[in-house]
């Protein structure tokens, strides 16, 4: 159980929230800068790779420093018990699951703004809510989400289907995420296993969809250009990702279901300040919508809101 003090000490859980959040799109922002020189999949990959280099390091680290604090430090604190072969398998699947996702939502966004993409995208997570409640609270908040997905996609329909259709995809495969990475974080004991899961996750997926790599040749060429892949993992993945372990902690599943909704909105400002990214005005009403669906929308008590992992 978190203590009154370490769950108010520190900057204000919101505060931490929206870092996350900009940090998660401004990375966005720089994986379409990226798309000249690599396809969107490719992109995606080296996020999950840069992913995957820092979680890992860091955990391992982490891992040989308690060793060598105290004799046997890994038995003792449960970790050599805790991670059985069900739990990695568990988590490995969380990382394909988000992997993919990530891929099909960056072929999104090199077809649509940034801010529409994300608004589609939030249909997952709502619809999940709807269903899994059934109240008339999530209900509504289902149908503002899909009369904002249907004033999006009117916009966007002609000459932007496919990225439509991606964006559907990533909210679907969001859906996913979102019930395995309950059953992820239900499985861990502390907020620090549950960042390992993480990196197992993002290892996983990162071999597995390794066949893209044939696609950033160029990136890897340029030491520049690489070392903005790794800040583009940091970015996307690792910052808001850890970030959301510790708001989580603070506020609980409520309260952080209701930051959800500054999401779409501040995938929006980011791709107008960084993308010069206008939406129409029936694209604004749209992505309103969504926002309103997504405030309104009700985690169920047993259920933990997963972080937007666009």
């Amino acid at each position: 159980m978190v203590s009154r003090s370490s769950a108010t000490s520190g900057p204000p859980a919101p505060l931490l929230f929206v870092v996350g959040g900009v940090s998660m799109y401004a990375g966005a922002a720089l994986a379409v800068g990226l798309f000249a020189q690599a396809s969107p999949a490719g992109v995606a990959w080296l996020r999950l790779a840069g992913a995957a280099a820092v979680l890992g390091a860091w955990r391992l680290v982490r891992a040989l420093i308690e060793r060598r604090r105290a004799h046997k430090a890994v038995r003792t604190n449960g970790v050599a018990t805790r991670w059985t072969a069900r739990r990695v398998a568990l988590a490995g699947a969380f990382g394909v699951v988000t992997g993919g996702m990530n891929i099909v939502f960056y072929e999104a966004i090199a077809r649509l703004p940034l801010g529409t993409a994300v608004a589609i995208e939030f249909s997952g997570p709502v619809l999940v809510a709807a269903l899994g409640s059934r109240t008339r609270r999530d209900w509504l908040a289902l149908g503002l989400v899909v009369v904002g997905v249907g004033l999006i996609a009117d916009v966007r329909i002609e000459g932007s289907l496919l990225g439509v259709l991606f964006a559907l995809a990533a909210a679907l495969a969001w859906a996913g995420y979102i019930v395995l990475g309950t059953r992820v974080s239900r499985a861990a004991g502390t907020a620090g296993e549950g960042i390992d899961g993480l990196a197992i996750g993002f290892v996983v997926a990162t071999v597995l969809f390794s066949p893209l790599a044939l696609t950033v040749g160029r990136i890897a060429a340029s030491p520049v250009l690489l070392g903005s892949a790794l800040a583009l993992g940091v970015l996307s993945s690792v910052v808001p990702y850890v970030l959301d372990q510790v708001v989580l902690r603070r506020l609980g599943r409520a309260r952080f279901a209701l930051l959800l909704a500054l999401l779409p909105l501040t995938a929006t400002v980011v791709g107008l300040v960084g993308l010069a990214q206008v939406p129409a005005p029936l694209e604004a009403a749209g992505i309103a919508a969504v926002v309103g669906g997504v405030a309104l929308r009700r985690e169920q008590p047993s259920l933990r809101p997963a972080p937007d992992p666009g």
